[in-house]
């Protein structure tokens, strides 16, 4: 298990070395600089004198070798915008972006789990007609579109949700308050997620349905309701734990629109400014967390494979 766990660790931070350094070559060679190299009443002189202390008049492998040995000291550089760490604003942001992604992989899984398993238990029905053509729906539906609908909708015409942000202005914090503010880009969120969910438990328990123990525990008479949890939930979970780890980095490094939209204080909207104002550095840290948040949602799913099924981690070792 260690070897198995060990191996995923190595590959991920291999990975990240090259996620890392592929951007930063990226950003660096696209034209112009951060806005405020673009102000027309600075000079020439003051210009380069911002270059200078900036560090962008260095050579680009200059750049990236400071770059990456202040990030092996936990050090992300100073946003050109804000003219404060990164890592500062990365830990203001972070809360937020993590409170709707997690809502928003909660939501789903609520929903889209015993979607699936009702829509493969009755196959060919109604209700398995109408949860596929929710889950094509939510996966075609476009995100920005769906949250301005919303918002025009709930928001603005019945004024049963406010139309953004994280709390009232001038208002003292409150759950309910939250929770308010929360709802509208949370579902928004989790609707392509909930869709793609769906879709794969219902593939994956329709071909467990059909395995041959399943056929010989309900010949042996064995409750219904313990069949479809102990022999056909049990044994869909790893395709479907597959699906999660793959959306929760999704979630994550999705919710950019969804807090655009909503004006959601998180590290999406974060990077949105970022790139508009051209902030490397800000850019970077943003990448570094996204790239992280992959590798970790990935050795989760691995250690899950390993505690439902152990024949993971002997296959990997042959």
């Amino acid at each position: 298990m260690s070897k198995y766990l060990g191996g995923r660790i190595i590959q991920g931070v291999l990975l990240l070395v090259i996620v890392s350094t592929l951007t930063f070559l990226v950003i660096h060679a696209a034209p112009g600089g951060p806005a405020m190299l673009a102000d027309p009443d600075l000079s020439r002189e003051e210009v380069a004198s911002l270059k200078e202390m900036l560090g962008l008049d260095a050579p680009i492998h200059v750049q990236y070798y400071k770059w990456a040995s202040n990030v092996l000291t936990g050090k992300l550089g100073r946003s050109y915008s804000y003219g404060v760490p990164v890592i500062t604003l990365l830990l203001e942001r972070l809360p937020n972006t993590l409170l709707l992604s997690g809502s928003a992989l909660l939501l789903s899984s609520l929903l889209a789990i015993p979607l699936g398993i009702w829509a493969a238990l009755r196959r060919g029905s109604t209700i398995d007609h109408l949860a596929v053509s929710l889950s094509i729906g939510g996966v075609a539906v476009p995100v920005f579109w769906l949250g301005i609908m919303l918002i025009i909708v709930f928001a603005v015409t019945l004024r049963w949700f406010p139309t953004g942000g994280i709390g009232t202005l001038g208002a003292e914090f409150s759950v309910f308050d939250l929770l308010h503010h929360l709802a509208l880009p949370a579902f928004v969120l989790s609707t392509p997620t909930t869709a793609q969910l769906a879709r794969y438990t219902r593939s994956s328990v329709i071909n467990t349905l059909s395995e041959d123990y399943v056929r010989t525990a309900r010949a042996k008479g064995v409750l219904e309701s313990r069949v479809i949890i102990w022999h056909v939930f049990r044994n869909s979970l790893i395709p479907i734990i597959t699906v999660l780890g793959t959306l929760v980095p999704r979630l994550v490094g999705g919710a950019a629109i969804t807090e655009a939209i909503f004006t959601w204080p998180g590290v999406g909207r974060l990077a949105v400014e970022a790139a508009f104002e051209r902030d490397y550095p800000i850019i970077m840290g943003v990448t570094l967390f996204i790239c992280t948040v992959v590798i970790v949602a990935n050795i989760l799913v691995d250690i899950c494979y390993a505690l439902i099924d152990p024949r993971v981690v002997v296959g990997n070792h042959r």
